[in-house]
């Protein structure tokens, strides 16, 4: 075992939730140190190839901004660099952020690094250890060999809850409540795309000769519909269009399994486009996500359990740290996508308790790994409401280091006053959006 590291906070995970949980709590002066499985920051926003922020708008033709704060600085400086555009989503869940993945990692990482976190690569998890009440040891393993790091606040970003599972934490794992977990997505990227032709179809016209290709028996497409959109190169174009189901990814043979069966559709799928899709006759596969994308783990049983109901009636809470509009989007096991709308200008709360666990104390959960029901994550897991999520973790977490007090008694109030100090947005307001579209 290698030699012990102390910090203030320890963030582990660097995607959406992780990435802002590092940059507010640095911010605020404290020693962070952000900790990643991968060579780059972004999670699913860049080693999975998800290139669009879904969540900062609501959709409707009266659009809210629903978060802001430092998760909405980075779609500034992206924007600032010609590196993003606003666009609708395709399936009419509000207008989304798409950005250029390459400038998204170097955002993220000058941004936590300004802030003053130290950041470490290619270095992952394997245990953690309860010291009683608390989260104590944490085992990393990295090409130096197996080290251990102790913290005063452990912040969980991993998305699959690892730190909070080794240490005994309180978790469902997705599937266990009956309901099939969420499938999984390898995302690819064709280029040489004549955009004009190619997006000039509405979605019901893609959708209707993916369907047509299926039935013919020419092509094995176990999604219709799914989603391909421009980017910020012309003639490079996103597909999300893959579909392999009924997946435990926190079972190493069953998520190897997983990646192999998702190339494999991509091959199928770039070939689908390629004969069958008008503006993709001249195409190649240029790009496929070198992990695939992992929509739905464990779920932190925490203080309180986020659900279905409450995201249908735009439940609001007294300890509010995030705002949410999205959609309940279920990528079941079937063809399609199920899709549950909220009212037009509805939105819902997410509230600090669902980052608390019940039993550790120094411990905070950030990200789709949140205390929530299949159907409340199934909204609340997009990449605004996991940055939003993060910012508030990193937060609470410097408030209560410097109040001397655990997360878990901290004064909500005196959170939500010290976020909205930092612009975050827990009333969401009418804004025009059109004059960001291209």
């Amino acid at each position: 075992m290698g030699a012990i590291a102390t910090t203030d906070i320890l963030v582990v995970g660097g995607g959406a939730a992780g990435t802002l949980s590092a940059i507010a709590a640095a911010r605020r002066g404290h020693k962070v140190l952000l900790i990643e499985a991968q060579g780059c920051l972004g999670g699913s926003r860049t080693m999975m190839g998800v290139d669009t922020f879904n969540g900062f708008f609501s959709p409707g033709e009266r659009t809210y901004q629903v978060v802001g704060g430092i998760s909405y600085e980075v779609v500034q400086k992206l924007m600032a660099r010609k590196a993003a555009f606003v666009r609708e989503n395709t399936f009419g869940s509000g207008p989304v952020v798409t950005y250029e993945m390459e400038q998204l990692k170097i955002i993220y990482e000058e941004m936590v690094l300004e802030a003053g976190a130290d950041l470490l690569f290619h270095t992952s998890v394997p245990q953690a250890a309860a010291d009683s009440d608390r989260v104590g040891q944490v085992t990393i393993c990295n090409k130096a060999g197996l080290g251990e790091v102790r913290a005063r606040i452990v912040i969980d970003a991993t998305g699959d809850m690892d730190v909070a599972a080794s240490a005994g934490e309180d978790f469902e794992l997705a599937g266990a409540d009956g309901r099939p977990v969420q499938s999984l997505t390898t995302v690819f990227y064709m280029a040489d795309v004549d955009n004009a032709r190619a997006f000039a179809l509405s979605q019901e016209e893609r959708t209707r000769i993916m369907q047509e290709a299926g039935a013919s028996g020419r092509y094995n497409l176990p999604r219709i519909g799914g989603s391909i959109h421009a980017t910020p190169h012309p003639g490079y174009v996103h597909a999300n269009l893959t579909r392999v189901p009924n997946v435990d990814a926190t079972n190493p043979a069953a998520l190897t399994r997983a990646e192999i069966e998702g190339r494999r559709q991509v091959q199928e799928y770039a070939r689908f486009l390629q004969n069958e899709y008008p503006g993709f006759e001249h195409a190649y596969l240029a790009w496929t996500a070198p992990t695939i994308g992992v929509r739905e783990t464990r779920r932190l049983k925490g203080r309180y359990v986020l659900t279905g109901e409450d995201v249908r009636q735009g439940a609001k809470f007294e300890d509010a740290v995030a705002c949410c509009a999205a959609p309940i989007e279920d990528h079941h096991a079937g063809t399609d996508v199920r899709w549950e709308f909220l009212e037009a200008g509805a939105h819902y709360q997410i509230p600090y308790r669902s980052l608390l666990p019940l039993r550790l104390t120094n411990l905070i959960v950030a990200g789709r790994c949140l205390s929530a029901t299949h159907e409340a994550q199934a909204s609340a897991r997009n990449s605004a409401q996991c940055m939003a999520m993060g910012e508030a973790a990193g937060t609470a977490a410097a408030l209560a280091l410097s109040a001397g007090v655990s997360p878990g008694e901290l004064d909500p109030g005196e959170l939500q006053r010290e976020l909205r100090a930092q612009h975050v947005i827990l009333e969401p307001f009418p804004v025009e959006t059109r004059s960001l579209f291209q």
